[in-house]
């Protein structure tokens, strides 16, 4: 049974990459490699070109458009383009959730700290802020079902005090909405039914007995 779900499992990753080999004409591919070959050039080139855009423009406006948990965002946005965790939906507000809660608990314990610049280390205010923000961040998105796991490091940067300043907060939502905003043109060029918002069908979670529970029912 087990081995059964792990082979449709991963059928069911690639399951995309005929439709887009035919929408761009190049179904001749899969003569010649494996789905798994072609969409980890799909994944590669197209996290590429997203993330080197907004290091271009972090480089010329000197602003934090680029962060770690972008890098997990883009491999989502495009491995698994129509998981519920992927849509626009789901990645623009968890984002806002981790920077909302980690940015509350910097408030409480880390921002009479030295600056994580002078002092990097771990101490005492930070062992406590990155354990409230990820706690606070994980509970939001179960309650709102805004899952997307990249927001667990959003949260832990700033929490952390690695950015922490307003202005550089709204900087990384903005750089979040921009990125989803390239994963939605790239994904609908290339014929893939990616949402502009989230996923028509009703997303299914796995409870902890191991059924599938679709979201109207949760």
């Amino acid at each position: 049974m087990d081995k059964q779900s792990h082979s449709n499992a991963t059928r069911g990753a690639f399951e995309h990459v005929p439709v887009l080999l035919a929408y761009i004409r190049l179904e001749w591919l899969l003569q010649h490699f494996s789905p798994r070959v072609v969409w980890a050039v799909y994944v590669c080139i197209n996290s590429f070109i997203t993330i080197g855009l907004l290091a271009m423009l972090a480089l010329f406006t000197g602003s934090p458009f680029v962060f770690p948990s972008l890098g997990p965002t883009a491999y989502l946005f495009f491995f698994s383009p129509l998981a519920e965790a992927s849509s626009p939906r789901n990645t623009i507000l968890g984002h806002a959730i981790g920077l909302i809660c980690g940015y509350g608990a910097f408030v409480l314990t880390v921002a009479s700290s030295p600056p994580f610049g002078i002092h990097p280390g771990v101490h005492g205010p930070r062992v406590l802020a990155a354990a409230l923000s990820l706690s606070a961040t994980g509970a939001l998105m179960a309650l709102l079902r805004v899952s997307h796991p990249p927001a667990g490091a959003t949260t832990l940067i700033v929490s952390l005090g690695i950015i922490s300043r307003p202005k550089e907060l709204v900087i990384i939502e903005a750089a979040v909405i921009l990125l989803a905003a390239q994963a939605f043109a790239i994904n609908r060029l290339a014929g893939l039914p990616y949402p502009l918002w989230r996923n028509r069908d009703p997303a299914e979670t796995i409870d902890m007995t191991g059924r599938a529970i679709p979201e109207r029912d949760k």
